[in-house]
């Protein structure tokens, strides 16, 4: 039989959130071991790299410099001063309302900082080397969890033995570590997907999100740093499953052409400089975020559509608040209490945003002339209020009431 490996914390998942927190947990003098069943892809043009984007909110970019992380970041990040919302719902794909939510309203600071997941990873993975009490065990998966009052025994794909005071589930929206200690969860599907890539384009972006608007869902370009010289963005493309089926399967020449077309000409023509990806659009959301010397954060508790920068930045409250409460006890990262008082903080506002979220997704891919119109009445309602928009755009960064 194995020998039995002691930890304090073991992370199933090293996606950017489990990674995140195997940094968090190893600077606060924890023993971690992260585990996840793919070895991590840290370069662009890589297969398998992940083509999406995160856009850093203010409150994710303050708990990710109090980890350290932030230094390693900040100088390959596009900071996100405006957050412009285009309704191109009327009879032709042109823009006929245009809003700029501008950080400068609320804030000294940008809305946030957008970073391609794959250089996080890249990054979170150079961080990790320097902490030794940190093990990153890439290939290797969480195969059986069994847990009792006292501690977590963790059995991983490669035979080893794990002992850990608190195990953190942090492997997706089909978590093993959920499923294995009994946590359902309610999905909602859309029969949406979405496409990302990264294109060029000839008009700078001006660091300003558009998130454009017609139906099927929003198609948001998101700033990069320039490529090649030229002006970037990355783009999620949310519709419904068979158009994104078709997109996906054009030639570079007919992509080009659609996706121009779907972007309003707001940038002139777009050119293609990376793969597409396919990712499946669901809201999920798990019954609690804890059992017994457990706790989820990130997919394995909570899924949305990429809508307003939501997504990983909560799963980053998530872990913010886990740290916070193990920071205060110590003594034992794994109490039942603590992990109680976790699900307490976070699992109603959780529900809350994902319930928001779907909401937005709802309204935008409405197809119906009238109910396009009715959307683009109400956008026009929010930010003709300036104080409703004030509260929206605090609301967006994580702000409470």
């Amino acid at each position: 039989m194995a020998k039995l490996i002691d930890t304090d914390i073991l992370i199933s998942g090293g996606g950017v959130a489990g990674l995140t927190a195997a940094v968090g947990f190893g600077r606060a003098g924890f023993s971690v071991i992260c585990v996840d069943p793919m070895p991590p892809v840290t370069e662009r043009d890589a297969e398998g790299s992940d083509l999406r984007t995160t856009a850093f909110l203010q409150p994710s970019r303050d708990f990710l410099d109090r980890i350290g992380l932030w230094d390693r970041l900040a100088d390959h990040a596009t900071p996100l001063q405006v957050m412009r919302i285009v309704d191109a719902g009327g009879e032709t794909p042109e823009p006929r309302a245009v809003h700029d939510f501008n950080a400068a309203d609320i804030s000294d600071l940008p809305f946030g900082w957008n970073l391609p997941n794959w250089l996080l990873r890249r990054e979170m993975l150079a961080a990790l080397d320097g902490l030794p009490n940190v093990r990153f065990r890439p290939g290797t998966a969480t195969a059986g969890l069994l847990t009792r009052e006292t501690e977590a025994r963790v059995t991983l794909s490669d035979g080893a033995r794990v002992r850990a005071r608190l195990v953190i589930g942090a492997d997706g929206r089909a978590s093993p570590v959920r499923e294995a200690v009994g946590i359902g969860v309610k999905t909602t599907r859309y029969g949406q997907k979405a496409l990302a890539f990264a294109v060029t384009h000839p008009i700078p972006h001006e660091n300003v999100s558009t998130e454009i608007h017609r139906s099927g869902g929003p198609f948001t370009l998101v700033p990069l740093p320039d490529y090649e010289g030229l002006p970037s963005s990355a783009i999620v493309w949310m519709e419904r499953g068979p158009e994104v089926t078709r997109l996906a399967a054009l030639d570079v020449t007919a992509f080009e052409a659609e996706m121009s077309e779907r972007s309003c000409h707001l940038f002139g023509p777009l050119t293609l400089v990376s793969r597409r990806t396919v990712w499946p659009i669901i809201s999920q959301v798990a019954e609690r975020m804890e059992a017994e010397r457990t706790a989820l954060i990130a997919e394995a508790a909570h899924v949305m559509p990429p809508i307003g920068a939501q997504g990983l930045n909560m799963s980053l409250a998530d872990l913010r608040v886990l740290l916070e409460l193990i920071e205060a006890a110590p003594g034992d990262p794994g109490a039942r209490d603590l992990l109680r008082k976790y699900n307490r903080i976070r699992h109603a506002e959780v529900l809350a945003r994902v319930t928001g979220v779907d909401a937005l997704n709802r309204a935008s891919m409405v197809e119906a002339q009238g109910l396009r119109d009715l959307r683009m009445q109400a956008l026009n309602t929010f930010y003709s209020v300036a104080p409703v928009r004030r509260v929206l755009m605090r609301a967006g960064l994580g702000a409470r009431g």
